[in-house]
């Protein structure tokens, strides 16, 4: 099992963050990075909040279900 640092411990200086083109220029959508071999992923309205870390393989999970449809009902929340 892969540990994974603390947020607290990361340097985000000079992190290159992506914002989905889709959100609309307004903010209103997570942004993610890659530091050290992980995934961030951040609150874009609020960059001052710690970001959720994530392997790899997490990420591939994620993504996965995505594309397969697992997560379509977030789309009506």
């Amino acid at each position: 099992m892969t540990v994974k640092p603390d947020p607290s411990s990361l340097d985000l200086t000079g992190v290159e963050w992506t914002i989905s083109s889709r959100s609309g220029g307004s903010g209103n959508c997570v942004r993610v990075a890659v530091q050290d071999g992980y995934v961030l992923v951040g609150d874009s309205q609020n960059p001052d909040r710690l970001p959720h870390v994530f392997t790899p393989s997490e990420i591939k999970a994620w993504l996965e279900g995505v594309k397969d449809g697992e997560f379509d009902f977030l789309l009506n929340a």
